[in-house]
């Protein structure tokens, strides 16, 4: 019996309902990405990382029953729960493989789009992802990122000193875990060496109050990474509750505003073999 691969943020049900959520405050910049690739009705979509698979869920809604979308996915968790999903929403236009990135083949297919989203700032070898990617994407075909490209500019104002050393705990632990935070840093380079020329680059940064659903995005994130953060043995009870309580001052000060971390946007066009 094989056991569950992990993640460093998790793949508990607390986990599956962030992302989630996650999900849904950014659903909107996705679609908006998406139309602007041209991702439509009929096209094939791998999905690079799918998690439980609530892009993979939007995108087979969009490419249609003449379409196809292939999530690729290590966690056990996640892609138990894309089944799920798949089955109580009778989509028959996602095709499910439980592989690593890292250590697996990626499927060949004739794939119009890839899209991959908040997965090379967690996996060790960027570069190696990148030349799978090549291997199995058309001349033509189009790779689409959502990526974090400088997570330092998560801050609140006024300043919360502890989510700030908090923030440091996660980049952290994420680069022990063999990640990098600011994972689309090196992407341009990346993309070029192995025949992808980047159409587009955009920021994507955000300054939101307490009452902007967005702001429950970063807000969860801590909640849930707080007791990840014990478990690992970084901090102790008494600063998580100092975290905490900063927060829900924050959230009750109608002059608090939050910087998201950049998310930073790239459409790059496969234009060699």
């Amino acid at each position: 019996m094989t056991t569950e691969r992990d993640y460093v943020l998790g793949t508990h049900e607390e986990e599956l309902a962030r992302l989630g959520l996650q999900h849904r405050v950014w659903r909107s910049v996705a679609l908006d990405c998406w139309q602007k690739a041209g991702i439509t009705v009929g096209k094939r979509v791998l999905d690079v990382g799918a998690g439980p698979g609530y892009a993979a869920v939007d995108l087979a809604e969009i490419v249609g029953p003449r379409g196809e979308v292939i999530a690729l996915e290590r966690s056990k968790n996640f892609v138990r729960a894309l089944k799920e999903t798949c089955r109580a929403r009778s989509l028959t236009n996602i095709k499910i493989h439980e592989l690593d990135l890292m250590t697996d083949d990626l499927p060949k297919g004739d794939y119009d789009f890839s899209w991959c989203r908040w997965v090379v700032s967690f996996i060790n070898d960027p570069a190696l992802l990148m030349k799978k990617l090549a291997r199995v994407m058309r001349k033509g075909s189009i790779a689409i990122f959502h990526e974090y490209g400088h997570y330092e500019t998560w801050h609140f104002f006024p300043r919360l000193p502890n989510q700030e050393r908090f923030r440091q705990h996660v980049i952290e632990t994420w680069r022990e875990s063999g990640g990098e935070p600011d994972g689309a840093a090196g992407l341009s380079e990346l993309l070029s060496a192995n025949g992808f020329v980047i159409s587009s680059a955009t920021p994507r940064i955000f300054c939101v109050r307490p009452n902007d659903y967005m702001w429950q995005w970063p807000a969860t994130f801590i909640e849930i990474y707080l007791p990840r953060l014990i478990e690992m043995g970084r901090i102790d009870q008494e600063f998580a509750d100092k975290v905490r309580a900063d927060l829900a001052g924050a959230e009750k000060n109608p002059n608090s505003l939050m910087i998201t971390p950049l998310v930073l946007e790239i459409i790059a066009e496969k234009r060699s073999e």
